[in-house]
Order: C-alpha cells, then sequence, then structure tokens
C-alpha cells in the first residue's frame, strides 16, 4: 500500500513533516475516523485529498463516548479494510494510536465541556457523549497540526501550512460543536463539513447499519422520508407541519422515535416559530433520532430557503 500507518504521535508529526517537506505542501488534512469505514468516509477522504497537498486520517475507537461498555465492545474493528479503503481514496497517513496512546494516564482528569449545546438532542440521551467525543477531536487535531518541526515553524504559525479537518453532515450535532469549540478555543483549523452520503434508497450511511435486520432496515428508511417531507415544505415555503412527519415515523412499528425538531444549525435551539403553522423562510436544521430494532440511528436535513 501507499497509505503509510503510524501508532504514534511523534510518529505521526515526524511524517507529517517529511510528506509536507517532500511534496513542498502547502496544506494538510485532517479526516479523523472511529474505523468500520464506508462510502461516507470515502467520501471525507475523497474531499480532503481534492483540496490537500497531505492527508492524515485517524482510525480510534474512543472509549469516553461510549455510556455502555457493551456498545464500545461491539463496534466493528476493521482496520485491514479501513485502510484499503483509505488507500484507495489516496490518503497519505493513517494514525491508529492505542488507547494507551491517547490516554496514557488513564482516563484524562481535565476534559472538554461540550456545555449546554451538548446536553439536549443526543447528548439528552447519551449523558457525557459529547464531552468525550470533543475531548478525542480536539487531541486529534493537536496530533494533525501540521509543520511542526518544518522549517520555517517560529512557533507562532507564520508561514506553516494550511490546516482543514473534515466532518461529516450526518453527526450534525458533533459537527456544530467542533465548530463552536474551534471557534471558542481559537484552533487554527478550518473546519469543513461533507454532506451526507446516502444509499440509494435514502439512508444515510452509518457503521450500525450493518446491524439492522433486512426488515429493520427497511422500517428505518421511514427516518429519511420524513426528513425529505419536511425539505420539501421548506424548500416550497409551506408550513412544516412537524407533527404530521413525527406520526409518520411513529406508523411504522419497528421503530421508536427518540426526537424530531427543527433547531438553529448554529445554536441547536429549537426555532422560535417552528414553522408549524406559518410558511418557512430561512435557515433551520431538522434533527431526527430513533431506534431501529436495537440500532440508534441519527438523520438531518439541512433547511434553506
Amino acid at each position: 500500500m501507499a497509505i503509510q500507518l503510524v501508532t504514534t504521535a511523534a510518529a505521526l508529526r515526524a511524517e507529517s513533516a517529511r510528506l509536507l517537506t517532500r511534496k513542498r505542501g502547502a496544506s494538510q488534512g485532517l479526516v479523523p475516523t472511529m474505523g468500520a469505514l464506508h462510502e461516507g468516509h470515502a467520501q471525507l477522504a475523497r474531499t480532503a485529498v481534492a483540496q490537500n497537498d497531505v492527508v492524515v486520517a485517524s482510525i480510534f475507537v474512543n472509549p469516553l463516548q461510549f455510556g455502555d461498555a457493551a456498545d464500545l465492545d461491539r463496534y466493528p474493528r476493521t482496520l485491514e479494510a479501513d485502510l484499503a479503503l483509505l488507500d484507495a481514496e489516496g490518503v497519505d497517513l493513517a494514525f491508529a494510536p492505542s488507547v494507551d496512546e491517547v490516554y496514557p494516564g488513564g482516563e484524562p482528569l481535565v476534559r472538554i465541556t461540550a456545555g449546554p449545546m451538548g446536553e439536549k438532542w443526543e447528548g439528552a440521551s447519551r449523558p457525557g457523549h459529547f464531552d468525550g467525543a470533543l475531548t478525542v477531536v480536539a487531541k486529534l487535531l493537536h496530533y494533525g497540526t501540521p509543520g511542526a518541526g518544518l522549517p520555517g515553524d517560529d512557533g507562532t504559525g507564520a508561514g506553516l501550512p494550511a490546516y482543514r479537518a473534515y466532518f461529516g453532515q450526518k453527526d450534525a450535532q458533533q459537527l456544530a460543536l467542533v465548530r463552536r469549540m474551534v471557534e471558542d478555543l481559537n484552533f487554527p483549523v478550518e473546519i469543513v463539513a461533507v454532506p451526507t452520503v446516502r444509499s440509494a434508497d435514502g439512508l444515510a450511511l452509518s457503521s450500525r447499519n450493518r446491524f439492522l435486520s433486512d426488515e429493520e432496515r427497511e422500517a428505518a428508511l421511514v427516518l429519511s422520508r420524513a426528513l425529505r417531507l419536511i425539505e420539501e415544505r421548506a424548500n416550497a415555503h409551506e408550513p412544516l407541519d412537524l407533527d404530521s412527519a413525527q406520526a409518520l415515523v411513529g406508523s411504522q412499528p419497528l421503530v421508536g422515535l427518540d426526537y424530531f425538531e427543527v433547531v438553529d444549525p448554529r445554536t441547536l435551539e429549537p426555532l422560535a416559530e417552528n414553522c408549524r403553522d406559518t410558511p418557512f423562510r430561512g435557515e433551520g436544521l431538522a434533527l431526527i433520532a430513533a431506534k431501529v430494532g436495537p440500532v440508534r440511528l441519527i438523520d438531518n436535513a439541512p433547511l434553506n430557503s
């Protein structure tokens, strides 16, 4: 394989600097993942490769964002297949550290706190999830910072390569939180959102889809249908009538709805008017989460009108 696998932060910094020097690179991209890669991740890698001279993809199943030990154990690990996918997309470096490498002293005593934005929606159903996710993303953004040790590194960042990190729109709440963390804490990185990749029937691609039975997978299609209904109403400047879309989801007996709401895409607060009875104007984000059989799925639809 042309892709290089590194497992320590020191090796990542050294190889990143070597590749940037060899390629005379002016930019580096980072694609953070938890492995079990699919076409959605391939699109992240593809976008990063198209926009940067050097691309790093991380593969790390982060224990801090799993509230259930059984869920952590069940999460698929497919390193060889993941490396093959990343290699096919032209990624230069795969960073696959151990838990001890990322958390050398055990669970960190100091963590990033997601705050009020992380306590609603997914955060309400999975307490502490976003604190764990942001903590590891912060570490990965530090690990992937280009230019350490390059000529011209004077400690100010001047003259160093541009730095971008790529996240999927499917995890819309995580994306909003990462953007806010980067803004609030002055991370020197541009966050690039990549649109959700869907199968031909509309189901958003997810590593968890493999756990659905054929019947459950068919039932899960109601999530994207309900979102598409809201999106069509928004595009037509009609009232969103969220209640009827929720009823559509509720009509599928294998699907247990957790939440279905239209929010401000920056703050994640419910839109004040919610446009249930008035024509939709402006910008919003429709969020949905449900259990389909034993599998929890999330999806969303950006609304612009």
